[in-house]
């Protein structure tokens, strides 16, 4: 099951894993976490050039972690939620099998330390 989700899933995770792995990138998403906002509004806090912000936002954009929508001369950008429901599935599937190592790693040490004690 795990093998067949991370298959399934493995192009798309590889590029909202990309686009998470930047800073600005992250703070941008931080940003439309609380609601939609302009790329003027989102450019403002970064020391950059706006060709060079917009790099980010297509990059975001292109992985499918935002939506964007032009009203006139503003163009809007929001977070797109259903898009982190692959990240979320994948982590969950990660958390199982870590969780599973785990517990029968735990239950070796249990068991190597009663066997110890018993000599």
């Amino acid at each position: 099951m795990i093998v067949s989700l991370m298959d399934q899933y493995s192009e798309e995770l590889n590029g909202i894993f990309q686009a998470l792995a930047d800073p600005t990138r992250r703070a941008v998403l931080g940003r439309l976490g609380k609601g939609p906002a302009s790329i003027s509004d989102l450019a403002k806090p970064f020391d950059m050039a706006l060709p060079s912000f917009m790099k980010h936002i297509r990059f975001l954009e292109d992985s499918g972690l935002i939506l964007t929508r032009k009203e006139g001369r503003v163009r809007t950008c929001a977070i797109e939620r259903k898009r982190f429901a692959v990240v979320e599935a994948w982590l969950s599937a990660q958390r199982v099998l870590w969780e599973g190592r785990t517990d029968r790693l735990e239950q070796f040490v249990t068991t190597a330390q009663k066997k110890e004690k018993s000599k």
